[in-house]
């Protein structure tokens, strides 16, 4: 089972990035470059203001331990694919969502190694944890900076082909996604359920309040309405799946996949609901300015 573990979850992630990789080219990153409003207001929304929101809710709801660290390892993942997709749906401009996707994502290789182990420092007990940061750094950039980049390259080299594999390629992520989220809470089901009162309503909130700290600085830096919805759901969305990956990538004990890994799980579904009422307002915001 560790095996599969070991290999599944890290391939699992790369197909998804991959699938991110093939919807970018080299000008989505000279666009939003371009776009310097877009870019600051992107970075300090997801880089800086989601963690301090996350950490902000886990001291009001009291958590410790486990539990905590699995909430912030979520907070220093990058968006992935899923706030794409919901900022299409929301009429968001999809451009400026994928390349703050991919450039965070990028960025994630030297950002999440530094911030797991602080907030591994401030929640768990020394030697709990198996963390190397060089390792973890390289980790990073082989399940997600790799793949980002082969798929930019396939783009590049065969956009015929691409635009054949893509939406099988887009499909068979979304399959992974809903497996290794179901998976996690099927793993860690007794923790599931004890913390479920504790959890769901965290998660739900803390959606919900990171999309409208998103749009509430995206309009700050003065970005379109569409713009500020690609923003809000680039910070109220994260990658749930590279948050398994990395609980369990750190996990050196006997259960198959830790309780830091609940959280991530929990939120892979729980996003989806605390986006309804904000992708509505949105949606409404970005239909009335067309």
């Amino acid at each position: 089972m560790d095996a599969l573990l070991s290999i599944f979850l890290p391939v699992s992630l790369g197909i998804i990035m991959l699938s991110l990789g093939l919807g970018l080219t080299v000008g989505d990153f000279v666009r939003i470059i371009r776009q310097p409003r877009a870019l600051i207001a992107g970075l300090f929304a997801q880089v800086i203001i989601l963690p301090l929101v996350a950490y902000a809710f886990v001291i009001a709801f009291g958590l410790s331990g486990e539990l905590a660290f699995g909430v912030m390892i979520l907070s220093v993942c990058p968006g992935g694919v899923t706030s794409n997709i919901l900022t299409k749906l929301v009429g968001g401009t999809l451009a400026l969502s994928i390349s703050l996707t991919g450039l965070i994502s990028l960025l994630s290789v030297i950002t999440v190694p530094i911030l797991i182990v602080f907030w591994a420092g401030l929640f768990m007990e020394a030697g709990s944890l198996d963390i190397n940061i060089t390792g973890l750094a390289l980790a990073m950039f082989a399940i997600t900076t790799v793949p980002v980049a082969l798929g930019m390259i396939f783009r590049a080299i065969a956009p015929g082909l691409v635009s054949r594999i893509e939406r099988g390629v887009s499909i068979l992520a979304t399959v992974l996604f809903v497996v290794i989220v179901l998976g996690a809470l099927a793993a860690s089901w007794d923790v599931f359920t004890a913390n479920f009162a504790t959890l769901a309503p965290l998660m739900f909130l803390m959606v919900i309040t990171l999309l409208a700290m998103g749009w509430a600085i995206a309009r700050i830096a003065g970005l379109t309405v569409r713009d500020r919805a690609a923003v809000a759901m680039e910070t109220g969305i994260q990658n749930s799946t590279l948050g398994i990956t990395l609980a369990a990538m750190m996990h050196a004990g006997p259960e198959v996949l830790p309780a830091i890994a609940l959280p991530a799980a929990m939120y892979g579904i729980l996003m989806y609901l605390g986006a309804l009422p904000g992708g509505y307002l949105m949606r409404r915001a970005t239909k009335g300015a067309e």
